[in-house]
């Protein structure tokens, strides 16, 4: 059974890079027990599971699998956040057609009587916040500035 055991998991694992094998452990043990379990069936036995526990690899290689899938995640955030630049910068343009839109249409409703409306409008608003009195001004020189003497 040993042997059988060593030549499948030799022929499943030859199929993956050693990168693979970390990163899809589940799949080459799933591999792994379907085959096993196909080359043992013939002498009766019955293959219930199969785990792979772990790799064992150069801490120099497990370092490097581990620098590139954090580079490979650094760049799907850069990806992401490069679409959603590109997502808010296409909502700033909509809202700028929006407003210029919305100008355009106020514009258009200007007329000589609502300007004349407006002006009354602000008027009122003024002689409703007097109070009734006058202002009283003090002080507040404006400066001399000299002149050359002869003009």
């Amino acid at each position: 059974m040993n042997p059988s055991v060593q030549e499948v998991f030799k022929a499943i694992t030859a199929r993956y890079t050693a990168e693979e094998l970390i990163t899809l452990r589940q799949k080459v043990s799933e591999e792994t027990k379907a085959l096993l379990a196909e080359r043992l069936r013939p002498y009766g036995i019955v293959v219930d599971g199969y785990n792979i526990v772990n790799f064992d690899f150069s801490d120099e290689f497990n370092k490097a699998v581990e620098e590139k899938l954090t580079a490979e995640q650094k760049a799907l955030k850069a990806q992401r956040d490069l679409e959603r630049v590109k997502v808010e910068a296409q909502q700033k343009i909509e809202q700028a057609k929006a407003e210029a839109e919305a100008l355009r249409i106020q514009r258009e409703q200007i007329t000589p009587e609502l300007l004349r409306l407006r002006e009354i409008e602000v008027q009122r608003m003024a002689v409703e916040k007097w109070d009734g009195k006058l202002p009283n001004v003090t002080g507040g020189a404006v400066p001399f500035l000299p002149l050359p003497e002869g003009r």
